[in-house]
């Protein structure tokens, strides 16, 4: 009996651990995760997630983390536990843009529409000094 408590205490924790980690990994972040990529034409974006969106004022996930049906985006949804590429597959399908388009789209798109941010090539995709 005493055996069974512990193991349910132990899954507990472990799966408390998990939701803390997802909810706040975002918060860590410094990089665009390119992973899904198997062969990256460039390096990630550098972007450190709280402090963007603390210069940007952006206050609601949504405002990038969007959800669309039927080619509306839903005003009070947000897909921010969901990978880019849990939606956009890396090419076009239909209405919807292939993943590289849809980080430029949303990312580049939103920097050019407030005319604040980077919006060329070298500014987001940083070279690191070992890849020079």
């Amino acid at each position: 009996m005493k055996t069974r408590g512990l193991k349910m205490i132990f899954a507990t924790v472990v799966v408390s651990l998990l939701v803390l980690v997802t909810a706040y990994s975002q918060e860590d972040m410094t990089h665009v995760d390119n992973s899904v990529y198997s062969n990256p034409q460039r390096t990630p974006s550098v972007f450190n997630h709280e402090a963007h969106n603390e210069a940007a004022e952006i206050e609601e996930c949504n405002e990038c983390h969007h959800v669309y049906e039927d080619g509306k985006k839903l005003k009070d949804e947000s897909s921010e536990d969901l990978l880019c590429s849990d939606c956009h597959a890396f090419e076009n399908e239909g209405r919807m843009p292939g993943l590289t388009k849809a980080f430029h789209t949303n990312c580049k798109g939103c920097h050019e529409n407030k005319n604040k941010g980077p919006v060329m090539c070298g500014e987001c995709h940083v070279k690191s000094k070992l890849e020079t």
